[in-house]
């Protein structure tokens, strides 16, 4: 069974909860969307997903490890893990890589994920060539990460691999609450349409032809937070980017560590980064 774990709607802190055994499913390509020109909504369905899948609301965190087909041979094995992490049969490591669980669809049996068109490397190739019918592997989650209920007010801070996680935020928030998000694409023409309501606000910071690392964090000093400390802040994209946002929301403006929760989910110059082993600072 998978079914959602019961919410304590006065929680004030992350709440980690295991799922039972690890999901290994081999899926297929139910239907693409291209939801802007650089990013590309996969939905996928099969009868691994009878069993239902185990979703949690406020969880925006919560990823799958997807498995690509042998981009040489079209095949698709899942690997096993072991104690030097997931191999193949032949003991060769695995094409994976970390991917936020955008939607699920109970009633369909439909899983959602949205992927990054940058122009390399194995998740953006397969991606921008998949059609109905692909096979994908997917792993886990290894269980949820249910973020607080309790707070009226939220920040979400994210470059575009962060878009799924802070999109499901958005569209959780508990009833009542506020949110800022501040989000960095590359152009206009990257804006995603994001479910929104009363209360919420999206910025978007365009980073152009010529990146700078600190664009985000000058975007997030330039907004006014709230006068008082209770709200609850959530910061992901590339890792060096989030050293200083996290710095700032920790020390600078002084929220206690139960209150952030940054991620970094990729790192400029290095393919297939294990996002758990990124050090931001637990301080």
């Amino acid at each position: 069974m998978t079914t959602t774990p019961a919410l304590d709607r006065d929680a004030r802190a992350v709440v980690r909860r295991p799922v039972g055994t690890l999901g290994r499913r081999v899926l297929h390509v139910v239907r693409v969307e291209d939801v802007t020109p650089r990013y590309r909504r996969v939905v996928l369905g099969g009868a691994d997903l009878d069993a239902g899948f185990p979703w949690a609301d406020l969880a925006p965190t919560d990823h799958v490890k997807v498995v690509f087909p042998d981009p040489a041979t079209g095949e698709l094995l899942l690997p096993q893990p072991g104690p030097g992490g997931l191999r193949n049969p032949d003991g060769t490591r695995p094409a994976v890589r970390d991917y936020t669980v955008r939607a699920w669809d109970a009633e369909a049996r439909e899983l959602t994920l949205d992927l990054v068109l940058h122009g390399h490397g194995v998740a953006s190739r397969w991606a921008s060539s998949a059609r109905p019918g692909d096979g994908l592997g997917v792993l886990g989650p290894r269980g949820n990460v249910l973020f607080p209920h309790g707070y009226p007010c939220y920040l979400a801070v994210g470059d575009a691999t962060a878009l799924p996680a802070i999109s499901r935020l958005l569209e959780e928030l508990p009833d009542g609450a506020r949110a800022t998000a501040i989000l960095e694409v590359e152009d206009a023409a990257e804006e995603q349409r994001i479910a929104s309501r009363e209360g919420v606000e999206i910025v978007w910071v365009h980073r152009g032809a010529h990146p700078e690392a600190d664009r985000l964090e000058r975007a997030l000093r330039a907004w006014t937070p709230p006068q008082d400390d209770d709200w609850f802040a959530f910061a992901a994209g590339e890792a060096t980017a989030m050293r200083p946002v996290r710095q700032y929301l920790r020390h600078e403006l002084g929220l206690p560590r139960a209150q952030v929760h940054v991620d970094g989910y990729w790192k400029r110059g290095e393919a297939g980064l294990d996002h758990h082993a990124v050090d931001l600072g637990d301080d």
